[in-house]
């Protein structure tokens, strides 16, 4: 079952007086439990496509229905309370708050909830668990390496067991052999517990690991890899 379908998407911006096309009529289905790489040059949609399908924007033609829900006709306050429900945004440089620990960080999400305090530290600390990191729940984001920090946003990102994992460059601030394990730990999300993950990147060896490579350029899909 499909998760993503995109029908004939354009996404422009005004610039001045005209009209900047950064998308220009994707048509784009991802699968349930696929991992699936997006890449491109530098302006080809990436960032704008990921954007639309996590429910930041809305596009300005075509059909966009992710999860069961058409964005393309939901209002802002139905899209946050959609994002909150169905996605988690991993991004290449973490966000964290740098005043809260860890667990604290990956309790965010929680707030939008009506869980309780136990309940949202319990499920924070099963969440950096998952990822490795029970034992620094209460380390700060100063205190942590890299790859410890994008270990932290991921499990910000699934502590609301989202339906859908949006990662924009996960391990582009990363060294090699910590990007390899971000990686190992995304297709462990993706495999054992059965995440849908579109991501986007410009490195090939990243790209390698997903399911499936989509490759767009002037804002449409131009190639499509599949892993045998």
């Amino acid at each position: 079952m499909a998760i993503v379908e995109a029908r004939g998407v354009v996404k422009h911006y005004a610039r001045g007086k005209n009209q900047v096309a950064v998308l220009r009529g994707v048509d784009l289905e991802v699968e349930e439990g696929e991992f699936v790489a997006l890449m491109g040059p530098s302006g080809s949609g990436k960032s704008t496509l990921l954007n639309l399908i996590g429910g930041l924007d809305t596009p300005s033609e075509g059909t966009l229905k992710v999860a069961k829900e058409e964005l393309s006709r939901a209002s802002q306050s139905k899209l946050g309370r959609w994002r909150s429900q169905n996605i988690g945004f991993i991004f290449q440089m973490y966000n964290l708050i740098p005043v809260l620990n860890a667990w604290r960080n990956v309790e965010l999400p929680l707030l939008l909830t009506r869980l309780g305090a136990k309940e949202r530290k319990k499920r924070a600390e099963l969440a950096l668990q998952l990822v490795g990191l029970g034992e620094r729940m209460h380390h700060y984001p100063n205190q942590l390496s890299g790859g410890q920090e994008q270990r932290v946003a991921i499990a910000r990102a699934i502590v609301t067991d989202p339906k859908l994992l949006l990662a924009d460059e996960p391990t582009g601030d990363l060294d090699r052999a910590t990007g390899n394990e971000i990686l190992a730990l995304l297709k462990q999300l993706n495999k054992e517990q059965g995440k849908t993950i579109l991501m986007v990147t410009h490195d090939q060896h990243a790209a390698n690991q997903a399911d499936r490579t989509i490759y767009l350029d002037s804002g449409k899909i131009v190639n499509e890899l599949v892993v045998d």
